[in-house]
């Protein structure tokens, strides 16, 4: 075997080949912590700024991969977009969207945000819903808290059928939902709404409140029915046991029960501040002028003081009663007509003085 020649030529290129394996070795070593540094920036590094609000991005129910990603980079909270697309693709987000309510939380890296979207771990939301007289009221409300449609909540309020299936018909049904704080998630559909609704009902009616319900000859839906006049009357809350009795003597005494409010309802114009002679002829169910005992149904959502109220009556004479003419919210009661009418005087002519005339 022929020797190699040690030239000089040969003993630069050994030289070469033993200069270029740690250079080699430092570059390998140079690319694999930037790559490792790279790498975990975009799994690790936050890239969620809020600026410390709570923000948070809705994500339909049929939303596609770009339409969830639009849906993130439209929050204005995303710092890096593409390392968050490039990390989505890794943890094959593209495959595994999940509609839902989600909070994007301050400090959040792209590892924790689209595992948090993956497993479709929304954040529940609190359900309010108050000053509402209409189903269609109710629906626009309901409506505008979760995914649901305002359509599809309105064609459940309205289905006599499936009403029926939960002990309701369509002027009862907005007695099923007491006011009161839930907490849902945003994609709750109007069925489950509805159940949940029917369930949350069940639970407030207790063997307590319906036995206080019997003793006063009247169903569950009837109270919350004289509950919704209570509340129209007066939202002073110490006041209400007061006006709840009144009605309750006259519902006892088979007098009419002229409520204003009823009236109001049923002429459905609420601008209404001063009822007159016009209103109380007009022909409805709900006019309690015209109509002797409750109306069909509840004329507003009642809350849970106004029911209570009518459960818990105060025990007096009262028949009568009319607003103070101070305009302070409270009212003046009266056990004859007698004392009524001077009641009332004095505050048509208040109304009169402040040129309150429709």
């Amino acid at each position: 075997m022929a020797k190699e020649v040690n030239t000089p030529i040969t003993r630069r290129k050994r030289k070469e080949k033993s200069m270029l394996k740690p250079a080699l070795a430092a570059l390998f070593l140079f690319l694999f912590v930037s790559f490792s540094y790279y790498a975990y920036q975009i799994v690790y590094t936050p890239n969620v700024d809020t600026k410390e609000r709570d923000v948070y991005v809705l994500i339909p129910t049929g939303a596609t991969y770009e339409q969830a990603m639009d849906s993130l980079e439209a929050s204005g909270v995303i710092i890096d977009k593409l390392s968050l697309r490039f990390m989505a693709k890794l943890m094959d987000y593209d495959k595994l969207v999940k509609p839902g309510r989600y909070k994007l939380t301050h400090g959040m890296g792209n590892r924790q945000l689209i595992g948090t979207l993956r497993l479709g771990q929304q954040a529940p939301l609190n359900l309010t819903f108050a000053n509402v007289r209409l189903r269609s009221q109710l629906a626009a409300k309901l409506a505008t808290e979760i995914e649901a449609s305002e359509q599809e909540l309105d064609s459940l309020l309205n289905d006599e059928q499936y009403l029926q299936t939960l002990g309701f018909d369509t002027t009862t049904i907005v007695s099923m939902f007491i006011p009161n704080t839930y907490e849902v998630y945003w994609t709750t559909s109007a069925p489950e709404l509805m159940q949940r609704m029917k369930t949350e009902y069940d639970r407030f009616w207790t063997e307590e409140r319906k036995t206080k319900a019997a003793a006063l000859g009247l169903t569950q839906q009837q109270v919350s029915t004289l509950a919704s006049i209570v509340q129209a009357e007066t939202l002073k809350s110490d006041e209400k046991p007061r006006v709840a009795g009144v009605y309750l003597n006259r519902l006892k005494r088979g007098m009419l029960l002229q409520a204003d409010p009823t009236v109001v309802f049923a002429v459905r114009d609420f601008s209404i501040r001063r009822v007159l002679n016009k209103h109380l002829v007009h022909d409805s169910p709900y006019n309690t002028y015209k109509y002797k005992g409750l109306p069909p149904g509840p004329i507003n959502v009642p809350v849970i003081s106004s029911i209570d109220a009518v459960l818990n009556p105060e025990n007096h004479q009262y028949i009568y009663f009319c607003a103070r003419e101070d305009f302070s919210g409270y009212h003046a009661f009266a056990t004859n007509e007698s004392e009524h009418q001077t009641n009332a005087r004095r505050f048509h002519r208040a109304l009169n003085e402040r040129k309150i005339m429709k």
